[in-house]
């Protein structure tokens, strides 16, 4: 069972930025950990993923403004967020995936942009 946390959200005005967290309970079976955001009357959708190995990867319309990062010392996933734009406004789930097939989701923090 792995238990997920996020914290960071809030509101911010366009062109702002900030950082969510999201500490994880910890497993070493976990197999890639990431952000998602559900905007609403939207789909949830993927925004940054990082994998095992490190590797990463970034929905179109965050590239160059949203860096995904890890502390595995302190089995924290960042999501650090800039030059965010009304429309990045949503609920951001972290989410982790174990054995490549169990998925874990958090709660969710708000983000909310204003122009």
């Amino acid at each position: 069972q792995v238990q997920l946390v996020e914290s960071g959200g809030g509101l911010v005005q366009a062109g702002g930025s900030l950082r969510l967290s999201c500490v994880h309970s910890g497993s070493i079976s976990i197999n890639a950990m990431g952000w998602y955001r559900q905007a609403p009357g939207k789909q949830r959708e993927l925004v940054a993923r990082i994998i095992s190995g490190g590797s990463t990867n970034y929905a179109d319309s965050v590239k160059g403004r949203f860096t995904i990062s890890r502390d595995n010392a302190k089995n924290t996933v960042y999501l650090q967020m800039n030059s965010l734009k009304p429309e990045d406004t949503a609920v951001y789930y972290c989410h982790a995936v174990m054995y490549g097939t169990i998925n874990y989701w958090g709660k969710g923090t708000l983000v909310t942009v204003s122009s």
